[in-house]
């Protein structure tokens, strides 16, 4: 069977395994095998060595590593380092330690690459001191989970890694792409929180000789985010060789250099990390396996011409796409939403004039605010339980910060050469 619509038929049994709460193995599995029997005469076997063979791309090297990075990084010394350096240069400014909240999660995003690890690395340290210096806690718990969202657009971004994957997109350009983006939406972010807390400050003046401490203290820490990004952009490096510098870096320096992390502690983390990528490896290389499948049997070229005849206007298309990504991060997490839609919709995209990397990032973005909406906002369960707080509180707290993420939306999609001056 030709044409598209089976493609419309996958676009409803997909929908309805996720309703039945199915395993998105289990989801991926019946994509696979639908495609294979409606596009290859029943040649469903041909799923598995597709998945065999995509399983030796060295991008998927990338993911697990800068995970591992991130976790030794937040368990060690490098991101209390990071955090006492913003504290000393915001502490005279209004609503100083707020921004510090923001710009210390803006800068481990840089280092992370994961929007839980950030927020947890940097919310441990300062949800208790924002409520000791008098912040409310609706509003900490908010800026903290929002705050924590720039490590999916800043990079180096595991959810850019998984997209580029996914589209053939160059990651290197996902990367430059994503800088100004998750600049502006930290600014946007910076702006809210020393306006709502205008009166608190935590000193008079800035203390010389405290500066100097943190920086003394944090030269490492400050060092990981221009070795890595500046590696990427220089090209000296790809995505997953700067993956193994990260981690190399940070087991040096907080096992060998400030020995903040015994072996055995390095071993449970690296633990931790090898669960998580085994419960993602097979969902990523069936999902990969799919999009070959669909590239070969020009699926996505056939989804786009019969996009054009429904729909000839790029405006109403853009908010079409992103109502549809907005409901979908309220219901699935973003790497099976980046698993599952951006095969189909990057080519949309780009049979209606829009560029690859500016289409990356009004998806990423969409799925950033994922992250907040409940029922499955990721940063919401995590900080619901890091912080002691009710879902519904924590769901509460960030209201008004995804409005301020929506307006950040907008002016993502609106002005694409905020996402592709570095590009091009």
């Amino acid at each position: 069977m030709t044409g598209v619509w089976p493609l419309l038929g996958l676009l409803l049994l997909v929908p309805l395994l996720l309703w039945l709460r199915q395993n998105m193995i289990v989801v991926l599995g019946c994509a696979s095998a639908w495609l294979y029997w409606h596009y290859s005469a029943g040649a469903v076997g041909n799923t598995a060595l597709d998945a065999w063979q995509n399983a030796r791309n060295e991008v998927f090297l990338a993911i697990p590593l800068y995970v591992l990075a991130g976790n030794v990084m937040a368990n060690g010394s490098i991101a209390r380092r990071l955090i006492r350096v913003m504290s000393a240069l915001t502490a005279p400014i209004p609503g100083g330690l707020a921004l510090c909240a923001v710009l210390s999660c803006a800068l481990f995003s840089a280092i992370s690459g994961s929007s839980t690890v950030t927020m947890l690395a940097v919310g441990g340290v300062l949800f208790p001191a924002l409520l000791k210096a008098g912040y409310e806690r609706s509003f900490a718990l908010g800026l903290l989970c929002a705050a924590g969202t720039l490590g999916i657009i800043i990079p180096p971004s595991i959810p850019m890694i998984l997209y580029g994957i996914m589209t053939q997109v160059s990651i290197t350009d996902l990367f430059k792409a994503g800088v100004l983006p998750g600049l502006f939406l930290a600014l946007l972010l910076a702006i809210y929180a020393v306006a709502k807390n205008w009166k608190l400050r935590e000193a008079a003046r800035w203390d010389l000789a405290e500066i100097g401490a943190a920086f003394k203290g944090g030269v490492s820490a400050l060092m990981v985010p221009v070795i890595i990004l500046g590696g990427i952009y220089s090209g000296y490096f790809t995505a997953t060789e700067s993956a193994v510098v990260a981690l190399f870096y940070a087991v040096v320096v907080d096992v060998f250099v400030h020995k903040q992390l015994t072996w055995r502690k390095l071993f449970e983390i690296t633990q931790e990390t090898v669960k998580m990528s085994g419960a993602l490896f097979p969902m990523l290389i069936m999902a990969v396996s799919i999009n070959i499948f669909l590239s070969e049997k020009h699926v996505p070229q056939m989804a786009a011409e019969w996009l054009g005849t429904v729909v000839t206007d790029k405006a109403v298309f853009l908010l079409a796409v992103n109502a549809l990504l907005l409901v979908t991060g309220c219901l699935i997490d973003i790497g099976s939403a980046i698993l599952l839609l951006s095969p189909l919709l990057a080519p949309m995209a780009q049979s209606m004039g829009m560029d690859p990397v500016h289409f990356a990032m009004i998806m990423l973005v969409n799925l950033e605010i994922g992250y907040l909406t409940p029922p499955m906002g990721l940063n919401l369960i995590v900080a619901a339980v890091a912080f002691r707080a009710t879902f519904s509180e924590c769901c509460k707290a960030v209201l008004p910060f995804i409005g301020i993420l929506l307006v950040g939306l907008a002016v993502v999609v609106l002005w694409p050469a905020l996402s592709l001056v570095m590009v091009r």
